[in-house]
């Protein structure tokens, strides 16, 4: 019996990782753009973290975490958290007031696989610690649409604002009070959640729900005088930066520590998972858990969902891993030679392949088209004998001659240099 890969956990395979390498290389280059900095944080983490700062009523907290209940630990469901508590713990605000940091990494919850959604998924996460001005919020939402821009991605931007502990109690009476008079035709999920997170409610995505919600009070409607102003502040800072997106009142997100702005990329290409990344500002989490008085805001994109949507809108930017030159040794004699100069290719930089089996030179030239060679260098024993080898152009099937003398540092200079010429006029 084969043993397979457990429901939920997915391999990622070579012929896929280019593309995953790609976007994670991207997002670092805005990232430090932006002036952050990575963090990595370790992938267990005391339960208690997650049940403070998510919300212990919440769907991640009740139902989706993998917990190791004697431990009393559990493995990271999301990054802010940990972000958060490594921040709190190292003090990093002493070193520096305003923190922008941002880790890459896997995270993991146990709910249902579907397309876009796994038991092991990998967000990229940024968080701007430290800052309450509204422009910081459209400075970070304005990265994240700089870096799906930069993907070639075709999304929307949605936007609300959740207030905040002197603004949400009263609208959550105002919430609940409707959603009882109307408890009969809420979902069981809806039902409990009136009473234990009724904002929740505004999410559900079950049509009987949803009809419910579209006569709601917004929270909108009932923002205290700073959460009105600031919300102005950052709608205003986007129009500005000519970023457009549409407000939706229904938008509360699922964690328990999010106030004020709070933020989805939007696509339409992946059937019911439509969020590619979302975040939001969180000011009082990190005094919650244990820290100093400051505000934050961040943002999650999910690496599966990124990956899925440049395949679902045809985005061929990213070229496949590809090799700058393949070295056809024909004849075991020359296999040690010819390893040695592979060697000193790979020392200067080059990406560099050899096939040290001995197959034919049909057999080699076609595993140098596999693996996208741009060029060949082909070595058999005439050659050798004359200290001469075949440069092979792969596109043109252009051929030249290359001597063979001097040390193999001395070759390998020697041909990076034919080579780089080569492929530049090409």
């Amino acid at each position: 019996m084969k043993i397979q890969a457990i429901n939920g956990f997915k391999d990622i395979l070579p012929e896929a990782v280019g593309r995953w390498q790609s976007i994670e290389q991207r997002a670092r280059d805005i990232f430090e753009r932006f002036g952050f900095q990575e963090i990595r944080m370790p992938i267990l983490e005391k339960t208690e973290l997650f049940v403070r700062s998510i919300g212990e009523a919440t769907d991640v907290v009740e139902k989706e975490m993998y917990t190791f209940a004697d431990k009393g630990i559990t493995m990271r469901p999301e990054a802010t958290a940990s972000i958060m508590r490594a921040f709190i713990e190292h003090g990093l605000h002493v070193q520096q007031p305003v923190q922008r940091l941002y880790t890459i990494g896997p995270m993991f919850r146990h709910e249902r696989p579907q397309k876009g959604r796994l038991r092991q998924f990998h967000q990229l996460d940024a968080e701007i610690i430290g800052a309450a001005e509204p422009r910081v919020d459209a400075e970070l939402i304005a990265m994240g649409r700089m870096l799906l821009d930069e993907l070639g991605l075709t999304v929307s931007l949605e936007l609300n604002s959740l207030g905040c502990p002197v603004c949400r109690p009263p609208f959550k009476e105002r919430l609940v009070a409707f959603l009882e008079q109307r408890r009969e035709v809420l979902c069981d999920d809806c039902q409990r959640r009136t009473r234990t997170n009724p904002l929740r409610v505004l999410d559900c995505k079950k049509p009987s729900c949803r009809a419910v919600v579209q006569e709601a009070p917004s929270l909108l409607e009932t923002l205290c005088p700073d959460c009105d102003r600031h919300f102005l502040e950052v709608r205003t800072a986007l129009e500005e930066l000519r970023i457009p997106f549409r407000i939706n009142r229904f938008m509360v997100r699922g964690l328990d520590y999010y106030t004020r702005t709070t933020f989805e990329f939007l696509t339409t290409d992946l059937g019911a998972q439509a969020a590619v990344g979302a975040g939001g500002r969180y000011d009082g989490l990190i005094e919650q858990l244990g820290g100093p008085p400051l505000s934050g805001i961040g943002f999650a994109m999910g690496l599966e969902r990124l990956v899925l949507l440049m395949e679902q809108q045809a985005n061929n930017s990213l070229a496949a891993p590809s090799t700058d030159l393949f070295v056809a040794a024909l004849g075991t004699a020359l296999l040690a030679p010819c390893g040695q100069l592979v060697h000193a290719l790979r020392q200067q930089g080059a990406k560099a392949a050899i096939d040290y089996s001995g197959r034919s030179l049909k057999a080699q030239l076609k595993q140098a088209g596999r693996s996208n060679a741009r060029f060949t260098l082909i070595v058999g024993e005439d050659e050798w004998a004359r200290g001469e080898a075949i440069l092979r152009d792969m596109r043109t099937q252009e051929q030249r001659t290359f001597t063979l003398n001097g040390s193999p540092e001395e070759q390998a200079r020697r041909l990076l240099a034919l080579v780089g010429t080569a492929a530049t006029s090409g």
